[in-house]
């Protein structure tokens, strides 16, 4: 690895194998980088308990281990298959002295929004941080080919789901916590194959905004990060293996990011650093301008 942002990281993933939804780290050939071996904390979520969404893998798996590095206890939640990928995330916490709650099911039902909050309370002592990084993307070739029981699922994943969960946890979090959810650099960009998964990513980054206004007054912070191409297990889903090997390289950089990039943002925006923060997006988009 190099200190140049060009080539840190891969530049390239050839020979990728697609997979079908929702995607695991265990099948790809490439494995993404979560920080594994090089995220060092510094106790800024000393004591923190946190709810963390798509906590499996990619993100998600990223800031668990981060969170849990900087001394936070962690949930998260998956989908039940993606079990394996679950249990590696809760070694990585546990080798950093911390406790994992594994919470799997579906958060397009309502009532697992509920109970994942209140499983977290009562395992883990409390709620400060709630991470809303669980997605379901979604493409298009035309119009006509956009399935209507799929687009109804994505924004019941992407953006329903956060709004239960908002309002399952607020009322545990105290003065000082913070809500981060994940939006995209699709919520500007609004590339024409993914138009459903930008126009729920459009949503995330119209309520964290709303959520901030409205929760301010409890003294709760809510921040978004939007992501640019980040290699993770999604992306090998819809992509072709053509599409795979050059992902990122129309950034700036020139390179797709790595989960591990992202994990910092979803720090600061957790901790006291970022104090100051709510109802902001923070992009990591390898230069990407969403403004």
């Amino acid at each position: 690895m190099t200190d140049d942002p060009r080539t840190s990281h891969p530049t390239s993933f050839p020979g990728e194998p697609q997979q079908p939804r929702p995607g695991l780290v265990a099948n790809m050939k490439t494995k993404p980088d979560h920080g594994e071996e090089s995220y060092v904390g510094n106790g800024l979520l000393k004591g923190k308990v946190a709810l963390i969404t798509g906590g499996d893998s990619g993100i998600g798996k990223a800031v668990a281990i981060a969170y849990a590095r900087e001394g936070a206890d962690v949930a998260i939640s998956y989908l039940a298959v993606e079990q394996d990928d679950a249990e590696d995330t809760r070694g990585w916490v546990e080798r950093a002295g911390q406790r994992c709650l594994l919470l799997p099911g579906d958060i397009r039902d309502r009532d697992h929004c509920v109970t994942l909050v209140k499983r977290t309370v009562e395992e883990l002592g409390g709620l400060d941080i709630l991470v809303n990084n669980a997605a379901a993307q979604t493409m298009n070739e035309d119009l006509d080919s956009i399935d209507d029981d799929e687009m109804q699922g994505a924004f019941a994943a992407n953006v329903f789901a956060m709004i239960r969960l908002a309002k399952a946890a607020a009322p545990h979090m105290k003065p000082g916590s913070a809500i981060v959810n994940t939006t995209s650099e699709q919520a500007k960009v609004a590339t024409k194959s993914m138009i459903v998964y930008a126009a729920t990513k459009g949503a995330i980054s119209s309520l964290t905004v709303g959520l901030s206004n409205l929760l301010v007054g409890k003294g709760i912070r809510v921040n978004a990060v939007a992501p640019g191409p980040i290699w993770t297990p999604i992306q090998p889903i819809a992509k072709s293996p053509e599409e795979l090997e050059k992902l990122g390289q129309d950034t700036p950089l020139g390179r797709a990011g790595q989960p591990a990039e992202l994990a910092p943002a979803y720090v600061l925006l957790a901790s006291s650093e970022g104090s100051y923060m709510t109802g902001a997006v923070i992009a990591v988009t390898g230069g990407v301008s969403i403004n």
